[in-house]
């Protein structure tokens, strides 16, 4: 099949140069046969190679549909020669080169295009990107950076936590443990708690019980405590026990079920520290406060250690009464005499407090010093309490000086600390720090209290502003406070001078 391109409307007549090859073309029109017998020739070597081959190949194009195969060289049924078919191309050739005219260039340009189309190129495979592994839990990663003795159990734990024996994740479980107590409460009067305690003695390891006896002892049930240690002796695998012991001794402690008045002493010699101190916080929290000082006494004889929390605790709950002032002050003293102590910036407070009432402001300023010569810095509380301190011992200007260095030192003032500080600045008569301590209570969001309302009306009216105290005193009713009848007879005095 022959495909004809039109090159132009008009019928002109140039010669084309394909390949080397001169044609010309009359009608516009050009046979893509016609052009195909001026396809560039082989390579040399390659005529070279098919020439020295004894067994050429076969042509591989089919024989062309438009010769005839009749045996008698006729064509079109025996109507024309196939000479004459032949001589009919020739001349038709012929025709095609009569004409001398020139194409313009755009045409040319076209029909070249037809011989300079570029190859098609298969489209690009779509990269496919490699999924990213899903990404494994953040507890079973390796650490890039060894794991502290102190924290191996607490960060495996989570690790081994699902692989963990059903026994290993109840015998630390705190729900499991408080259950255990709640259905040892709930049990019949007449029913002894080993009808519980047996179903889990296989999932129970040493110190799990501490926990559940603790939770009876808060509940009020220190029979149900003892039931259960006396359990806990007859399992080889739960006993003995220091933690569950001190758990049970605190709770009868607590709640005065402990009676050994008689061999506390032989109890004691036998008893560990952690058993010594739990009695000693049982008593404590009971209110027995001669008790504990037994205990702290037999310690300081047989040269036992404790911690010093207990002291602490000891003091803070003697410096409650007045009749317990003289026992905070000789704990005080035996605590002072120590060289090793370690305290808490709560128990430094608990004791300064209890320092500032039985006036002993000189410990209050030796703690101080201690403290902050351990390296750490001081609370607000502490500062507070301080300058509380220096304010009693009427040291105006020290105690002025604390709270410059509590100002710089960035701490966070609370309540407490801005009703110190305005009592200072009233007690030495500073009218314009007083007002701009109350306006930046009022700014950090404080309500102030009573007391306060009463030191800035004392302050304003020292100064003779009663129009300031007017204007404090309806501040202080709107909030719904009652000022004390010394306010109310310092405001009357003022609005009379100012009447007369």
């Amino acid at each position: 099949m022959e495909c004809l391109v039109a090159a132009s409307s008009r019928v002109r007549s140039t010669t084309l140069d394909v390949h080397g090859h001169k044609l010309r073309l009359s009608h516009g029109i050009i046979t893509f046969r016609l052009l195909a017998q001026f396809r560039p020739s082989a390579s040399p070597s390659r005529r070279k190679l098919h020439g020295t081959l004894r067994y050429p190949h076969r042509a591989k194009l089919p024989p062309d549909p438009g010769t005839s195969r009749l045996p008698s060289e006729m064509v079109d049924g025996g109507a024309r020669p196939l000479d004459d078919v032949r001589d009919g191309d020739e001349k038709q050739t012929a025709e095609l080169s009569v004409d001398d005219a020139e194409w313009s260039p755009e045409e040319l340009e076209a029909i070249s295009a037809l011989f300079q189309r570029p190859m098609l190129q298969k489209a690009p495979k779509p990269v496919k990107e490699r999924p990213l592994p899903l990404p494994s839990p953040y507890e079973i990663r390796p650490s890039r950076v060894p794991t502290p003795k102190r924290h191996v159990r607490s960060a495996s734990r989570a690790v081994l936590a699902p692989r963990s024996s059903f026994a290993d994740r109840v015998h630390k479980n705190p729900e499991a443990l408080i259950g255990i107590a709640r259905e040892i409460a709930a049990l019949p009067a007449d029913s002894d708690a080993c009808e519980v305690l047996d179903r889990w003695t296989r999932f129970l390891r040493k110190g799990s019980l501490s926990m559940t006896i603790r939770e009876l002892g808060h509940m009020g049930l220190p029979e149900r405590a003892l039931q259960t240690l006396c359990w806990a002796q007859k399992q080889l695998s739960l006993f003995p026990d220091d933690r569950t012991l001190a758990s049970t001794v605190e709770v009868l402690a607590r709640c005065s079920q402990l009676r050994m008045e008689s061999e506390m002493g032989k109890y004691l010699n036998s008893a560990s520290r952690t058993v010594i101190e739990a009695m000693a916080r049982g008593f404590l929290r009971a209110g027995r406060l001669h008790r504990a000082r037994k205990i702290l006494l037999f310690a300081k004889d047989n040269k036992r250690t404790l911690d010093p929390s207990i002291y602490t605790k000891l003091i803070a709950e003697a410096g409650k009464t007045p009749d317990g002032y003289r026992l905070a002050s000789a704990v005080l003293d035996e605590l002072g005499e120590k060289d090793d102590f370690d305290l808490e910036p709560q128990d430094c407070t608990a004791i300064m407090k209890v320092c500032i009432k039985l006036g002993r402001f000189e410990a209050v300023e030796n703690l101080f010093s201690w403290y902050k010569q351990s390296g750490r810095n001081p609370t607000v509380v502490m500062y507070t309490t301080v300058i509380h301190s220096r304010y009693c011992k009427k040291k105006y200007r020290e105690a002025l000086a604390l709270v410059w260095e509590m100002e710089s030192s960035g701490c966070l003032l609370d309540l407490p600390a801005y009703r110190v500080m305005i009592r200072l600045l009233v007690a030495m008569n500073d009218l314009a720090r007083a007002a701009r301590c109350f306006s930046k209570l009022k700014d950090a969001g404080f309500s102030p209290t009573c007391d306060i309302y009463h030191d800035m009306i004392k302050v304003y009216a020292a100064s003779g502003r009663l129009a300031k105290c007017r204007q404090v005193r309806k501040e202080a009713e709107m909030a719904g406070l009652r000022l004390d009848e010394r306010t109310f007879s310092l405001l009357s005095e003022m609005e009379s001078d100012a009447s007369a």
